[in-house]
């Protein structure tokens, strides 16, 4: 299954004020494993961006002045999304932004282009209830490099998010079914057909070290050498 992850930076929280994308950034898996395909756009809010907001992700309403607005890199963002799984850390959030883009021009949903939405913020906090489950927190508990993240930024958060979410499910694809493997040979009876036992015996030279590694054994404890005593009984 082709899997899409996918994060924004937006002016605010909240769509339904007026807020909008300035940033989308996705990453593609496939069969656990990054192709190194992506789709990463900044974007014209077409609004002031707060500086609240810039302290955050770091973009300014300069550096934005002269990017797409939203309608100009749709079409090729919901070609890339389309028909994949995405996996979104907090998805409630970038989904209802999304959401609110598309709808503006009349576009489809998020649900009716993409298939299931895995939130990864659900995900964690079922595994570690009670912690924080930040990005951050997460890339520390599961060994994923941060150190370049200094500022909040859609496509680096999204190439973070995809090696947590390959750590976080990794034992989910640890049980394998070798069918590859030789059948079992039974016979008619339903005995299992064993290989006949070979035995190899000690030579002389073998049996000779052997006594004398019993007699200093034997020596060092005083005569308590259990091997010593079962091989004289066995020998009477």
């Amino acid at each position: 299954m082709r899997k899409i992850v996918l994060d924004t930076e937006t002016t605010g929280l909240d769509c339904r004020t007026g807020d909008r994308v300035i940033e989308i950034g996705c990453v593609e898996l496939r069969g656990r494993q990054l192709t190194g395909q992506r789709f990463h756009a900044w974007i014209n809010p077409e609004r002031e961006i707060p500086a609240g907001a810039t302290a955050i992700h770091g973009l300014t309403n300069e550096f934005i002045a002269d990017k797409p607005k939203f309608a100009e890199i749709a079409a090729e963002f919901m070609e890339f999304v389309r028909g994949a799984e995405l996996v979104i850390h907090n998805a409630a959030f970038d989904v209802g932004f999304l959401n609110n883009e598309l709808g503006l021009l009349q576009h489809e949903s998020i649900e009716q282009l993409c298939g299931e939405v895995i939130d990864t913020l659900r995900m964690a906090r079922e595994m570690r209830p009670g912690k924080k489950n930040n990005l951050n927190a997460l890339c520390v508990e599961f060994g994923v490099d941060n150190s370049g993240r200094q500022l909040h930024g859609a496509l680096l958060d999204a190439e973070l998010l995809a090696e947590v979410y390959l750590a976080m499910t990794r034992g989910q694809n640890s049980l394998e079914m070798d069918f590859a493997s030789p059948a079992v040979d039974y016979s008619a009876g339903g005995t299992r057909q064993r290989p006949p036992l070979v035995v190899l015996s000690a030579s002389a030279d073998e049996l000779a070290d052997h006594a004398r590694v019993l007699g200093e054994i034997a020596k060092e404890s005083k005569g308590k050498c259990l091997w010593r005593d079962l091989d004289g009984a066995g020998q009477a």
